[in-house]
């Protein structure tokens, strides 16, 4: 009579298998590469170079106010085109909850002058405290006109 002995322990396999996880986690890059660039919520704007660029990190915020006025004129409240007529009444609505009357202006450099002297006017006369207006940081190796 023979007693048959089951070695059930060296058929367990103790490796991970991380296939499914790289898997994933290739999955999950792809969208969010995808998703991102949707994210933005700015309009493109070329702003003005300056050397002595100042960091406004209340700009990035969720709530912040931000004024754009682009190349042709137009003008955004956020990522909404506006009426130039009916900003000063849009931000006074924006502003009306808050303690910090502050916004933030983004030209583009080429944009016109006026149009853009005009938003800033149509902003103060809505009681804006302060007037910010964003710049960036220009390379020191990068010409002045570019």
């Amino acid at each position: 009579m023979g007693i048959t002995v089951r070695n059930e322990g060296k058929k367990v396999n103790s490796n991970i298998n991380v296939t499914p996880m790289v898997d994933v986690m290739l999955v999950l890059l792809i969208i969010f590469m995808v998703i991102t660039p949707m994210l933005q919520n700015k309009v493109a704007i070329d702003l003005a170079s300056v050397v002595n660029a100042t960091a406004m990190p209340d700009a990035d915020k969720e709530d912040a106010v931000v004024v754009a006025v682009t190349r042709d004129g137009a003008i955004y409240l956020g990522q909404n085109r506006i009426d130039s007529s009916q900003l000063g009444s849009a931000v006074r609505d924006k502003l009306a909850d808050k303690t910090d009357k502050t916004i933030f202006v983004r030209a583009d450099r080429r944009a016109q002058f006026k149009a853009v002297e005009d938003a800033i006017d149509d902003v103060r006369t809505a009681g804006v405290d302060t007037v910010n207006l964003l710049t960036q940081k220009r390379d020191s190796n990068q010409p002045a006109g570019e």
